[in-house]
């Protein structure tokens, strides 16, 4: 018996275009978030700052309490570990006479200009350099080899990319908040805070081929 005089075309239409319940997406949203970080240091082709700014809108059009803190404590969180991850793993690699696909990796990602700039700060600043390597694009990988090629233990490396860890989840969360704030609907707020990040991320590498097209003709 259909209580609400529905036809069966309109019961089935509502069914489809139901959304899930706020908890229901939250079970299912934050392991995801989690998972996808933790993948994304380790494997650094995910772009782990447009999904924290992603779900930041999500959790800024949600009336659920401590949505967007829930989002910052896991994003920090999973990108600690990661990185944490990635630096023992770096560190078992510096200790092999092989080396290791991991570091490998790290070293591929990680030009000598790069590399040498990132040795440079961490002799002025130590550790606080991670801080400036998690929100620099490109930045985490130069540092984190330059800490590596250093010997730091990893406890003394976990201590430093506490602070950056969370100031990375802070800034890329702030640009999701920017962006859901701008439109009433989630999906627009996620499509201009995907857009935000990207430029964000590509702002530096389209700076830096610019400046050296300008040396170059001054050097023609």
């Amino acid at each position: 018996m259909n209580p609400a005089g529905l036809g069966g075309h309109e019961l089935l239409a509502a069914a489809v275009t139901h959304t899930p319940p706020e908890s229901t997406q939250q079970a299912l949203g934050y392991p995801s978030l989690f998972l996808l970080i933790v993948i994304g240091a380790l494997v650094p082709v995910v772009p782990t700052g447009a999904l924290v700014s992603s779900a930041a809108v999500v959790a800024f059009h949600q009336t659920a309490p401590f949505s967007l803190l829930l989002v910052f404590g896991v994003s920090a969180f999973a990108a600690f570990l990661g990185d944490v991850a990635l630096y023992w793993l770096g560190q078992r690699g510096m200790g092999s006479k092989n080396g290791s696909k991991w570091l490998a990796a790290i070293r591929d990602r990680a030009p000598e200009e790069r590399l040498a700039q990132a040795q440079d700060k961490l002799a002025d600043h130590g550790v606080m350099v991670l801080v400036l390597s998690r929100l620099v694009p490109a930045g985490r990988i130069p540092v984190m080899l330059a800490c590596l090629m250093a010997r730091m233990p990893l406890r003394q490396f976990a201590r430093g990319d506490v602070p950056a860890c969370l100031a990375w989840a802070l800034t890329y969360q702030l640009i999701g908040i920017l962006g859901g704030s701008l439109f009433s609907e989630p999906w627009e707020g996620v499509v201009a805070a995907v857009g935000l990040t990207l430029l964000v991320s590509s702002a530096p590498a389209v700076w830096r081929r610019l400046r050296g097209g300008r040396s170059d003709g001054q050097h023609a």
